[in-house]
């Protein structure tokens, strides 16, 4: 195999025939190591301070990593290797191997290898391990990139992780805490007695939010099926069936653009909990958010810019209305049909030529003077009945509904209302929802799901539901500023 436009390539290759040549495979199936990196530079502190003689041959400890850095000539030569844990260096002197050191000269940064020896303290201080013998794992033949340590070009980061997994270490920390996040949450939401559940991916009618599907065909049954847009549905299914609390953490796909809070594939925690409203649901959310951020971080402070967040409870709880007549001076209320509302839009300077009916100009109207000044940690309620038609009406307010939107860092982290579950006036919403998108051929409103429709006509409680971003929250908890930072293989253009 000649790789003719590649020398470094075609170098790697030579030397991994060599490899070869000597009767050693360089590919090998296992290899037994005695702990990471870390744990076994730890150790070896430990038994520094207890005068434990660590050069004593029962001390021998066995490691293996990627080389990132070769140095030295002659007679010695140190090597730094990584794994997941923790970078150590490795001292290779040629009295101690013998033989086996001018294999040294076959190796390349990027390659993986496994030394077992004595942990030390170098004359500088720094831990090391002396080898007394080294296996190859494995043999790269495409080299790193030139200068891969701290590797910045952000298309190169996103579109091959591994590369950037392997120059930033701090990437692997973002991804241990998304991680930890997951662990977090799940243990929070079961000490709560909800259910973990999962629910199809593949739908008949991409229902439960406002957002454009993706389509495909099923071969098999001859139709059209989308890729899920929210769990709503199917989750208020199940207590409709019976479940008093239900959970479930998945992918949801939404046809859109791309930018710094926005990936056409998310991860996104749905719950729902029967005898709640979105009262309920408020003092959960800011319970654990707040334990998150302990769990992660350890404190309930986060830094975002120039921000210093304050997570603890309890959050502030603004009018949506009120909000809007003290940020943009306007009274949506004095406003109540699309036209009015449109004209008054492009008063304010807004850009409405797409957002002809009621519910998405109040959205662009949030978005445009209120998102952005919702930097601590914030619930905006109560809001307009047109742009929540699963949610309860609100008691007192006539014309809005109980819901509330979680915003820190000037984004929206969750989303919930107390659900709607009188029939008839489900029925009513959805079926007016579909008139407006006949209307002005908008194929982001809510969709009618008659199944959803005929079980909620057999009858379900009082229910509280919540609809939250897990990674707009690993942004904030990981101090991220792009939503390609939180999600470890965002979706990038295909290369032509």
């Amino acid at each position: 195999m000649q790789y003719h436009d590649n020398s470094l390539i075609n170098s790697r290759l030579i030397k991994l025939n060599k490899i070869k040549e000597l009767g050693i495979d360089p590919y090998p199936a296992r290899y037994s190591r005695t702990s990471d990196i870390l744990t076994s530079v730890n150790n070896f502190i430990e038994q520094e301070s207890e005068d434990s003689d660590p050069h004593n041959d029962d001390n021998k400890i066995t490691l293996a990593g990627r080389i990132i850095a070769i140095r030295g000539m002659g007679k010695a030569k140190f090597i730094d290797i990584r794994d997941y844990s923790d970078t150590i260096q490795i001292l290779f002197r040629s009295n101690v191997l013998g033989e086996q050191f001018e294999l040294l000269d076959h190796l390349d940064i990027g390659d993986f290898i496994g030394a077992k020896g004595n942990v030390m303290r170098t004359r500088t201080g720094q831990v090391t391990l002396h080898a007394d013998e080294f296996t190859i794992l494995c043999k790269g033949i495409r080299p790193l990139p030139e200068k891969f340590h701290g590797l910045k070009d952000t298309e190169t980061r996103y579109r091959q992780r591994y590369l950037d997994l392997i120059a930033n270490e701090e990437v692997i920390s973002t991804f241990t805490n998304r991680s930890k996040l997951l662990t977090g949450l799940r243990e929070f939401m079961n000490d709560r007695g909800f259910i973990e559940v999962e629910t199809p991916v593949l739908v008949p009618i991409p229902a439960g939010a406002h957002a454009k599907p993706f389509v495909t065909f099923h071969n098999a049954l001859d139709e059209n099926l989308y890729l899920r847009i929210a769990t709503e549905l199917y989750l208020k299914r199940l207590i409709i069936g019976g479940f008093d609390k239900v959970y479930e953490i998945g992918r949801v796909f939404r046809n859109e653009g791309v930018d710094q809070n926005h990936n056409p594939e998310f991860t996104l925690l749905e719950s729902y909990e029967s005898y709640a409203d979105y009262n309920d649901v408020m003092s959960m959310v800011e319970s654990l958010i707040n334990h998150l951020a302990l769990k992660i971080n350890g404190s309930s402070e986060i830094a975002w810019g120039d921000h210093k967040i304050n997570l603890s409870p309890p959050w502030p709880r603004l009018s949506l209305r009120e909000e809007l007549l003290n940020r943009a001076g306007i009274d949506i209320d004095e406003y109540p049909d699309d036209q009015s509302l449109s004209h008054k839009a492009r008063e304010l300077g807004l850009d409405v030529t797409n957002l002809e009916n009621r519910g998405r100009l109040i959205d662009k109207m949030l978005g445009d003077f209120i998102e952005p000044h919702l930097i601590q940690p914030t619930f905006l309620i109560d809001y307009p009945e047109v742009m929540s038609p699963l949610a309860k009406s609100h008691p007192s307010k006539p014309g809005y509904v109980e819901r509330f939107e979680a915003y820190i860092a000037g984004m929206e982290i969750a989303n919930s209302y107390s659900e709607l579950n009188d029939p008839v006036i489900q029925r009513t919403r959805l079926e007016g929802q579909e008139q407006i998108r006949d209307m002005y051929g908008d194929d982001e409103l809510d969709r009618l799901d008659e199944d959803f429709l005929t079980a909620i006509e057999l009858g379900m409680p009082p229910t509280g539901g919540l609809g939250m971003g897990i990674d707009r929250l690993v942004m904030l908890l990981t101090e991220e500023i792009s939503i390609r930072d939180a999600i470890i293989f965002p979706h990038m253009r295909t290369l032509k």
